[in-house]
């Protein structure tokens, strides 16, 4: 059974398209999703505060997303 799932894992799941998979939990990248924010530069278009009101946002999650962004040379708009 193991298997099977596996297979079926594989074929849906590409890391490569996941927007920040690695980076920050799946709860806050589904939250970003449902926004339709799938890219730095979509998520710069957004304050700080507004990504904090997103379902699955915290003080962690934050940091951890402001660090990569920061790598990226990608900031959230001015509140």
């Amino acid at each position: 059974m193991s298997k099977s799932l596996n297979s079926i894992y594989a074929v849906q799941y590409d890391p490569k398209e996941e927007f920040l998979h690695g980076i920050i939990a799946i709860s806050a990248r589904k939250a970003l999703e449902k926004e339709k924010i799938n890219s730095l530069e979509k998520l710069s278009d957004y304050s700080e505060k507004e990504i904090m009101e997103l379902h699955g946002f915290g003080k962690n999650t934050m940091i951890k997303l402001k660090d990569y962004m920061k790598e990226h040379q990608v900031f959230f708009k001015e509140a």
